[in-house]
């Protein structure tokens, strides 16, 4: 097998390829991967998922990471949960909606009176009414992740790791040998090559670039900041109320009973999120824009905005900043949960699962190699 692409889907398919007994060539186009799978929070994100297929898919997902921790212990992985804070009644009203459906008890959820917030989090003093624990979240570490999992497919003796390998076309022969093209005119030849792109939605040639070219998917950016470590320690990923009109799971009559939006999250679709490093710091988000061309500069405003927001909800002031960045990843716009295609015989490509991806990334790898298998 040929995989395409060094982030959390690549790595999780690889990883899936290996524990089928398949030899994998990985091939990277940067020394390192750079982009949406180091440029997150690292959440395991089952609270938000739409009931269905969705919600389905992100418990497989968040069982597989656990998996994964006990022969990968590196990406820190932490069963944490997470904590969405409530400042209104009307926003108490719909966790209330939520933690009352049939499938809460998949993701685990608790309503919570504001003593029993600071119960459940200590490190959470700021004014609010009440809140949402969803136990079944989980936290990993996006900057050690990849690395940890490399190692991992290493061991296995059936993995080469190629970076700086842009690939630039795929070939499949008349033999059924799919082959992979990088920018130096290395050819890597397998029975099937599997394409997880990320939001590299151009640059491949033939019958794949043709194919993404007519997909229905769009990009999305997102800033996002981190904190020098804090001398408090929260015990839950933490979310504001505004995180509500953006995952599905929340969209129920409650939903239109809302106050209305602040102004950076109706026009930037701000919402809070807050996961700790293993080391202390806060990583904090985000914003979504999706008109592209997207600018090269970011947003100092909505910095502030998110900063101010954090400082709210945690009831004390944040350390400083030590990094700021901003991230694209890859949206299917249609009404799938990720993108999946086969635009030749062999070659299989795999993006689209937009904010999902650290989450359901070990899922979507499973789903793919039931299909390749059958």
């Amino acid at each position: 097998m040929v995989i395409v692409g060094g982030g959390v889907l690549g790595t999780m398919h690889a990883l899936e390829a290996c524990r089928r007994g398949w030899e994998v060539t990985h091939l990277e186009a940067d020394a390192g991967p750079r982009r949406a799978s180091v440029r997150n929070f690292g959440l395991v994100w089952v609270s938000g998922r739409a009931q269905g297929p969705e919600l389905d898919l992100a418990v497989r997902a968040r069982d597989l990471w656990e998996q994964l921790a006990m022969h990968s212990p590196a990406i820190g992985f932490r069963p944490d949960g997470s904590l969405t804070v409530a400042h209104h009644e009307a926003e108490l009203a719909l966790m209330a909606e939520a933690a009352d459906l049939p499938d809460a008890a998949l993701r685990e959820f608790e309503l919570l009176d504001a003593a029993g917030v600071r119960s459940a989090n200590p490190a959470v003093r700021g004014e609010l009414v009440g809140g949402l624990l969803c136990r079944r979240d989980a936290i990993v570490e996006p900057g050690l992740v990849l690395g940890a999992l490399r190692v991992t497919l290493e061991s296995t003796g059936r993995y080469t790791w190629l970076p700086r390998r842009q690939v630039v076309d795929v070939e499949t022969s008349s033999g059924g040998t799919a082959t992979a093209v990088d920018h130096l005119g290395g050819r890597h030849d397998g029975s099937v090559v599997v394409l997880c792109i990320g939001d590299r939605l151009t640059g491949l040639g033939g019958r794949v670039g043709a194919t993404l070219a007519a997909a229905p998917l769009r990009r999305c950016r997102l800033q996002m900041l981190q904190t020098a470590p804090a001398d408090e320690q929260l015990t839950t990923a933490v979310a504001d109320a505004d995180s509500m009109r953006y995952y599905p799971a929340f969209d129920l009559p409650g939903r239109d009973a809302l106050p209305e939006p602040p102004p950076s999250t109706a026009e930037w679709g701000v919402q809070l999120l807050i996961s700790q490093r293993a080391a202390g710091g806060l990583t904090i988000g985000d914003s979504h824009v999706y008109d592209e061309p997207f600018d090269f500069a970011v947003e100092e405003h909505l910095y502030d905005d998110l900063r101010a927001r954090a400082e709210s909800v945690l009831g004390w002031p944040l350390p400083p900043v030590v990094r700021r960045w901003a991230g694209v990843y890859a949206v299917v716009t249609d009404d799938r949960l990720y993108y999946r295609a086969s635009p030749q015989p062999g070659v299989v490509v795999v993006t689209g699962p937009a904010g999902r991806g650290m989450t359901l990334s070990p899922a979507i790898a499973e789903e793919t190699w039931e299909g390749l298998t059958r």
